[in-house]
């Protein structure tokens, strides 16, 4: 079989002849027929499968006919990088269909995604609350798109953007097509599946199953000596690229900095990072600039290096599904990849979870030389947080003898609410 078959727009399969793209992926095969027939879809489907092509082609393909300069498809994504990741596989894809496409996230001027907006786009690919901005200022028009893309569902609500989506879902034509991907389904995803899909086909390709070019290994170990055991892991491996998870934005900022220190050739990669140095990190994994990214889950999302030949869990994953999601960034394209995660006597349920999820038993290894018996400091000197400057309250004005009453009394109130955690969630990489 081969994307001939799919019968796409000339220009759209000249396009996928360039890029070598030869056999379609299970996703691909079983999502583009139902895409191409104007179907709702459900994909459920991990990072790595192929799934951009799987909607972006039939996307390329329907919007060949019909008006140009307006935005006819919208792709929401949780995180910057998948965003970004998303339009450069439709612009390489659509490379001699003359279809424009811009991203629209945080964290960047918002003035120049206006005027690219104002220029005329047929395809806008977005995270939840830059979107909700040009939504609310009139910047973007949304009352003729055909097509809606959920992308990475799950990890949308895992960040707390439910009801941003809910809120842009309100502007949308009620007649479209709508397509959700997501890795897993939990009731949330579900629910909402069954409220804006029609009749949806569902496709779906195993996700239990990592790699089987992957190679698996548990390297138990005390909390505090990971650091010293991370070390000699990357002292006696033969690494290329390597991508550390840790379970915290601190957490990863500290790890990039003390391989920095130890002349590693290494960045991080977390939310609170400006989205230029996000970029940079980004970017410099892929050229070879750096050796080893460290990131959490969330600021990896969207990573996509074919060539990393070594996943290391700092820490273990909260869930089976985020595993199999980590280790999926390796052993791809035939290359062989290795997966160690280092675990503390606290992780012994969750390797156990993985374990089934892999059906087979994890082995466990040590490091020979290395000092398992170091006794734990008394506190924590390597992740305790630097203290905080003590905040001094301001000296309130005099206040009148009777008390402020109507919207005075509810702003003073709602002005030391705390911000929801949507908020929280988009600060951190989906505006």
């Amino acid at each position: 079989m081969d994307f001939k078959q799919f019968n796409l727009h000339p220009q759209i399969q000249a396009g996928v002849e360039a890029l070598g793209y030869v056999t379609p992926t299970p996703i691909q095969l079983q999502a583009i027929p139902p895409v191409m027939d104007g179907q709702d879809v459900m994909g459920l489907a991990q990072t790595g499968t192929g799934k951009t092509a799987a909607f972006g082609l039939p996307m390329l393909h329907r919007l060949m006919q019909g008006e140009r300069g307006r935005v006819r498809a919208l792709i929401v994504a949780p995180t910057r990088e998948l965003a970004e990741q998303i339009n450069d596989a439709l612009n390489e894809m659509g490379k001699l269909t003359r279809l424009k496409s811009v991203t629209v996230y945080g964290g960047v001027n918002i003035n120049n995604q206006i005027k690219r907006l104002k220029e005329g786009v047929e395809i806008v690919v977005a995270c939840p609350g830059r979107l909700l901005d040009h939504i609310s200022q009139g910047t973007v028009d949304l009352s003729k798109v055909e097509m809606l893309v959920l992308d990475e569902a799950d990890q949308m609500f895992d960040m707390g953007f439910l009801p941003d989506v809910k809120r842009i879902l309100k502007v949308l034509p009620y007649v479209r097509q709508t397509l959700m991907f997501s890795a897993t389904m939990p009731d949330d995803i579900r629910k909402l599946a069954h409220d804006i899909l029609k009749k949806p086909v569902t496709v779906q390709v195993d996700r239990a199953a990592p790699a089987a070019t992957v190679s698996h290994a548990l390297y138990p170990v005390a909390q505090h000596l990971k650091t010293p055991l991370l070390f000699e892991l990357l002292k006696h491996t033969d690494t290329e690229s390597v991508l550390i998870f840790t379970r915290t934005k601190h957490r990863a900022k500290r790890v990039g900095e003390q391989l920095e220190k130890s002349g590693y050739k290494a960045a991080s990669l977390q939310g609170n990072l400006s989205q230029n140095r996000r970029q940079a990190a980004l970017d410099g994994f892929r050229d070879g600039t750096f050796q080893i990214l460290v990131a959490t889950d969330i600021a990896a999302r969207g990573i996509d290096v074919s060539l990393i030949s070594h996943v290391i869990n700092y820490d273990i994953p909260d869930t089976p599904e985020a595993y199999t999601h980590r280790i999926g960034r390796t052993g791809r394209a035939a290359k062989t990849g290795d997966a160690f995660t280092l675990v503390a006597n606290e992780d012994d349920l969750m390797v156990r979870a993985i374990e089934r999820v892999l059906g087979n038993k994890i082995e466990r290894r040590s490091v020979e030389g290395f000092d398992y018996n170091v006794p734990a400091p008394k506190k924590d000197a390597e992740f305790v947080r630097p203290p905080r400057e003590p905040q001094r309250r301001k000296e309130s004005p005099a206040k009148p003898s009777k008390p402020a009453a109507g919207r005075h009394a509810v702003g003073a109130g709602a002005k030391s609410a705390p911000r929801p955690a949507s908020h929280a969630a988009r600060r951190s990489g989906g505006r």
